[in-house]
């Protein structure tokens, strides 16, 4: 494996350990920033066996390019399919937050609805004044400009 799939398997590994030294915390800023009916019961295990899994597959593959879904760490592309506009979304904790330079919370009403998602997937983004529809471009890992941003702080 190299030295690169090795740092982002490590990025997410902490990551974990994070959301487990603070799954209290983290709980109550999800149960207080999301709506009842766009909850999910048991929301930080479902996330975490995503990432376990992500970590599986760079492994096995001795590479760390393959981001099926959006994850804390990654940066995801998105195209406004009103205008075929493209935007960048950095997701991160909420702490790294910064949504002038592009970092958005993944508890943010943009953030919280991209988790997850898959590359071609397509979207009603709901925002105060409406919807829009977007479609899921590309995704990739940004851990590492997240460590920058810790490190700012």
């Amino acid at each position: 494996m190299n030295r690169s799939a090795i740092q982002t398997n490590d990025f997410f590994v902490q990551q974990l350990v994070y959301i487990e030294d603070h799954i209290k915390e983290l709980t109550n800023l999800y149960i207080s920033s999301t709506p009842i009916q766009e909850r999910l019961k048991h929301f930080f295990s479902l996330y975490s066996l995503e990432v376990e899994d992500l970590i599986k597959v760079h492994q096995r593959k001795g590479s760390n390019s393959f981001f099926p879904k959006v994850l804390i760490g990654t940066k995801v592309t998105v195209m406004y399919d009103e205008d075929n506009e493209t935007e960048d979304y950095i997701i991160c904790f909420p702490e790294q937050s910064d949504p002038d330079s592009g970092f958005i919370s993944f508890l943010s009403p943009v953030g919280r609805q991209l988790l997850l998602k898959q590359i071609g997937e397509t979207l009603s983004l709901k925002i105060p004044t409406g919807e829009l529809m977007m479609t899921i471009r590309e995704i990739s890992y940004a851990g590492h400009l997240l460590d920058v941003k810790l490190n700012e702080t």
